[in-house]
């Protein structure tokens, strides 16, 4: 059973930069696709960025080309770097395991809050 804890959370202004660490342990890191999800107050979660264990990423819209998911495989760890923050970002940030494998279980975090206000 894989379990993921977030780190990194905080209050940052308009404009600045936030990274973002999952740390992942109880199961096989290579065998997860790794997201990181957020969910804003009095909206529904929506995916943020994913990435396989080959290094394959997909962004939404709303973040392309202003963060960036990395994963390094060695750590069991994947980040995501934040930049030009914007007060829209404000949300609860939640790391995600999705198994590609049969048998494995599903794994969420329990959330980081990124703060974006000046």
């Amino acid at each position: 059973q894989v379990q993921v804890v977030e780190s990194g959370g905080g209050l940052v202004q308009p404009g600045g930069s936030l990274t973002l660490s999952c740390a992942a342990s109880g199961s096989i890191f290579s065998f997860y696709i790794m997201g990181w999800y957020r969910q804003a107050s009095g909206k529904q979660r929506e995916l943020v960025a994913r990435i396989t264990s080959g290094g394959s990423t997909n962004y939404a819209d709303s973040v392309k080309g202003r963060f960036t998911i990395s994963r390094d495989n060695a750590k069991n760890t994947v980040y995501l770097q934040m930049n030009s923050l914007k007060p829209e970002d404000t949300a609860v940030y939640y790391c995600n395991a999705d198994p590609t494998r049969r048998g494995f279980r599903e794994g969420w975090g329990q959330g980081t809050l990124v703060t974006v206000s000046s």
